[in-house]
C-alpha cells in the first residue's frame, strides 16, 4: 500500500532543515571462488547503494521526532549527516541555519549525539574521568559544568556508579552515562541513534522518561531512531518513516495507525467446551481453551456492535479489547511497500586499484 507523505512541522522557528538530500555509498562485491582472487584484488566489482534519495525534512524547536525505518532505510545516515560526520552528495543540510560540516566547531556546541552501539566513555577509567575530560577539552565554564553535572546526575541517577570503571557498567548504566555526557554542554538539539538498544525493561523505562523530562523542562529538540516502535510511540507524537532512502510517511502516530483503519484486537473468554463464535467483520486470530482472539477494524464495525454480537452468540466470562500493537501496524505497512517495485542496486564501473 502507498502511504502519503504529510508534514506537520511549522515553517517558523525551524531547527533542522534537510532539502533534497541524497547520499550514496560504493559497496565492494567479492566472488567467493578462489580463481577470482586476483580479480577481486585488482578489479573489484562495486555496487552503488542509495542510502538517502531526495530527503526533505524539517523539525521545529521543542519537538520530539521519531525517525523509523527498516534496516538500511537511511536512519543512521541521516543522524551522521546531522552530526557533521558525513556530507550529502546533493541537497542541503542546515541545523540552526548552519552547515554541520563547514561550520563544525561552533555547530557541535549546539548538539548532543548518542549512538547506542558505541560509547564516548573511557573503557578503563571511571565515568567521572570522561566527564572531566569533556569539561576541559570543550572548555565548559566551571559554574556551567557543575550546574549541568548536578542536573544530569539527578535526572539519570548517575551518582551510584559515577566513580565506576566504564568497562564494569551494565548496558543501562552505560547508556545513561553516555546521555549525561552528551548533555554537559547544554545542547539545543539531541540526536539519539538506537538509545534503548539492548536495554532491559526498567532501564528502558528510565531512559525514555529522562528524554521526555529533558524535552519538557529544557525545550530540547530531539530526533530519535529506534527499531522498537512502542518506544517511539511513547516518546513522540510525530513519526517520520523511511523506506529505501525516501520519506514515506510524516505525521502523527494516530494518523499512521489510521492508514490501515482502526485496527483492534478482541479477546473473548468463554466457558470450557464453548468454541469460538463466528463474528461478522472479524477474523479469528487464535483460539486456546476458552480464550479466543479476533482482529477487526473498528472503523468498519464499531466496538459496541462487535461486543453485542459476541454476547448474543456465546456465554461470556470475560471480554477485552485493545488497539493492535504499533509493531504490527508498521510491519503491515512495510509489507505493503515491499510488495511494490523494489529498485535494484546500480552497478558501478569496475575499478583498478593499481591506477
Amino acid at each position: 500500500m502507498a502511504v502519503s507523505v504529510r508534514s506537520v512541522t511549522p515553517r517558523s522557528d525551524t531547527v533542522v532543515e534537510l532539502t533534497g538530500v541524497h547520499k550514496r555509498y560504493e559497496q565492494r562485491q567479492r566472488s567467493e571462488r578462489l580463481r577470482d582472487a586476483l580479480t577481486n584484488l585488482l578489479r573489484p566489482r562495486t555496487e552503488i547503494i542509495t542510502a538517502l534519495d531526495g530527503i526533505d525534512l524539517s523539525i521545529h524547536r521543542g519537538e520530539i521526532v521519531a525517525y523509523a525505518g527498516a534496516n538500511g532505510a537511511g536512519k543512521s545516515t541521516t543522524i551522521k549527516l546531522l552530526s557533521g560526520l558525513l556530507s550529502p552528495d546533493a541537497g542541503t543540510v542546515r541545523v540552526f541555519g548552519m552547515d554541520p560540516v563547514r561550520q563544525r566547531v561552533p555547530y557541535v556546541r549546539k548538539i548532543g549525539v548518542v549512538f547506542g552501539q558505541r560509547t564516548d566513555l573511557w573503557w578503563d577509567h571511571p565515568v567521572a574521568a570522561a566527564f572531566e575530560w569533556k569539561r576541559v577539552v570543550w572548555d565548559i565554564p566551571r559554574e556551567r559544568y557543575d550546574r549541568m553535572l548536578g542536573y544530569v546526575k539527578e535526572l539519570l541517577g548517575l551518582e551510584p556508579f559515577f566513580q565506576t570503571l566504564a568497562r564494569e557498567l551494565s548496558l543501562g548504566q552505560r547508556m545513561r552515562a553516555d546521555l549525561g555526557l552528551a548533555l554537559l554542554h547544554e545542547p539545543a538539539l539531541l540526536l539519539l541513534d538506537e538509545p534503548t538498544l539492548g536495554l532491559d525493561v526498567l532501564a528502558k523505562r528510565r531512559m525514555l522518561a529522562s528524554i521526555v523530562d529533558l524535552n519538557a523542562s529544557r525545550d530540547l529538540t530531539v530526533l530519535v531512531t529506534s527499531h522498537d516502535m512502542p518506544d517511539l510511540e511513547q516518546l513522540a507524537s510525530r513519526v517520520v518513516m523511511l523506506h529505501q532512502g525516501s520519506v514515506t510517511f510524516d505525521g502523527a502516530f494516530t494518523e499512521l495507525r489510521a492508514t490501515l483503519g482502526d485496527r483492534r484486537r478482541l479477546v473473548l473468554q468463554t466457558p470450557d467446551g464453548v468454541g469460538a463464535p463466528a463474528l461478522d467483520g472479524a477474523s479469528l486470530v487464535g483460539s486456546e481453551g476458552g480464550r479466543h482472539e479476533y482482529a477487526f477494524d473498528a472503523a468498519q464495525v464499531p466496538i459496541a456492535q462487535m461486543l453485542a454480537q459476541a454476547g448474543e452468540r456465546v456465554p461470556l466470562l470475560d471480554v477485552e479489547t485493545h488497539r493492535e500493537s504499533i509493531d504490527e501496524v508498521v510491519a503491515d505497512i512495510y509489507e505493503g511497500l515491499l510488495g511494490q517495485s523494489t529498485p535494484t542496486p546500480t552497478p558501478a564501473p569496475a575499478t583498478d586499484s593499481g591506477e
